[in-house]
């Protein structure tokens, strides 16, 4: 039994219920157990997959401000780069470079791929890119979700990822699995279908896929012909594990830490507080009234009957001189909806989300200096996220640039910047600085004319 294959077997199961309860929140599938009888009497099954959802909003408002504007390389030329013809080496432009990696990011639609990578991982905590040639030779960026993917960093040097393992499931119910090192990648199949849990190692069996027909030249040409098997193992010349792991708010070498970690208590207590609202609102919709002064009967079994049918539509009679009647106070509703936003401000606390993000609309930070002032923790979360993040996708383009035969470069990942000012006030900047000497053509060029 190969033993990186149990390993990573074992961290799939681990690790899946984790990544499954906050796939289940983001997408609004939250755990309404504490749903009182008293709701149920009431609903029944009408408000069961109810939920206030906020977990979008804490993941969204991170990934909403990590804006790739491309890369760049640490020096303005590359030394020791590419071989002349007589194989000497030669500078390579950093422009070259650039323009290169631009080929490259724009062919694999990573404008909108890279996207994807940062919501994975602040939704789960952790998300991963393998890149690897396509069938024409050319670099292949691939983003895989958290479920899927894992990978096993160095004991000795922490950080350096030695193995990589991921599983899928074919249409015909096996389980794929390849297993990712700096000199191979193996392959592996189920040896028959598997529904639901992943199967055991033992299951696993080597890919022997054919490839295509061949003949040898000294073949009877009268025999049919043979199918040239695909290997097992695949070759990695590149002698670098080619997938590469973004993990959110991460120790060194650890898997990451999902953005809803600390916000799903608060949000199932906010759920609570809606639905006990909800039950108030059902009972106090319609005034309940009492009656005082009358004489009641009593059926056959010792048992009170009502005297009065309740309704909107009955109206209550009586012949009695006596009779009084009136109806309750209806419930205070504003005191759920102060409960009910005072979640949202725990949230954010816990998160270091905007208020604005989480509030209906109007009711946030009106703009300006005091909105700035507000989400300085958050700015400074997300330009931690922009560091970590921007030091592997600078990895995973390296890396393509191996794929392509370039040379080795130094690359440094650039972000749109997270507190960007409006157009407004970068011109009224401009003219401060314009007043203490600057040049209109320098002020011209850093307003972008």
């Amino acid at each position: 039994m190969n033993i990186h294959i149990e390993q990573a077997l074992h961290n799939f199961r681990t690790n899946g219920a984790r990544y499954q309860r906050f796939d289940r929140y983001y997408n609004g599938d939250h755990d309404l157990a504490f749903a009182s009888a008293k709701f149920e009497n009431t609903f029944g099954s009408l408000f069961r997959e109810f939920a206030l959802n906020l977990c979008p909003a804490v993941c969204d408002a991170v990934a909403d401000k990590l804006k790739i504007e491309g890369f760049s390389v640490s020096s303005p030329r590359v030394s020791k780069g590419a071989r002349d013809d007589e194989g000497a080496l030669t500078d390579v432009p950093a422009t070259d470079t650039a323009a290169e990696l631009d080929t490259i990011w724009h062919r694999n639609r990573m404008d909108a791929r890279a996207g994807e990578v940062h919501r994975e991982a602040l939704k789960n905590g952790d998300a991963y890119v393998i890149v690897w040639p396509d069938a024409d030779g050319n670099v292949a960026i691939f983003p895989n979700s958290a479920a899927n993917c894992m990978v096993e960093y160095d004991e000795e040097q922490p950080g350096k990822i030695v193995s990589a393992a991921k599983f899928w499931r074919t249409s015909d119910k096996h389980t794929r699995l390849n297993l990712f090192y700096p000199d191979r990648i193996e392959r592996y199949i189920t040896s028959k279908p598997h529904e639901g849990v992943l199967p055991d190692a033992r299951d696993f069996i080597p890919v022997q896929s054919p490839k295509s027909k061949v003949q040898s030249e000294d073949a009877d040409p009268t025999r049919p012909w043979t199918l040239d098997i695909e290997p097992w193992t695949i070759e990695n010349p590149y002698g670098v594990v080619p997938v590469f792991h973004f993990a959110n708010n991460a120790s060194i070498g650890t898997f990451g830490r999902s953005e809803l970690e600390n916000a799903i208590p608060i949000q199932d207590g906010m759920n609570k507080s809606v639905l006990d609202m909800l039950v108030a609102m059902e009972f106090a919709s319609f005034r309940q009234r009492w009656v005082a002064g009358i004489e009641v009967d009593y059926d056959t079994e010792g048992n009170l009957v009502a005297p009065f049918k309740n309704g909107i539509e009955n109206l209550w009679i009586s012949g009695n001189e006596g009779a009084r009647f009136g109806d309750f106070e209806t419930v205070d509703l504003e005191q759920f909806l102060k409960v009910k936003d005072g979640f949202r401000i725990d949230i954010a606390s816990v998160t270091g989300t905007p208020l604005y993000y989480l509030l209906p609309h109007g009711r946030g930070f009106a703009s300006g200096e005091a909105m700035r002032k507000a989400e300085s923790r958050f700015i400074a979360k997300v330009r931690d996220r922009q560091t970590a993040f921007g030091q592997v996708w600078a990895d995973v383009m390296q890396f393509a640039l191996r794929i392509e035969g370039k040379p080795d470069v130094f690359l440094k990942t650039r972000w749109e910047d997270a507190a960007r000012l409006s157009e407004k006030e970068e011109l009224e900047n401009l003219l401060l600085k314009k007043q203490l000497g600057l040049p209109s053509t320098e002020a011209l060029s850093e307003a972008g004319y």
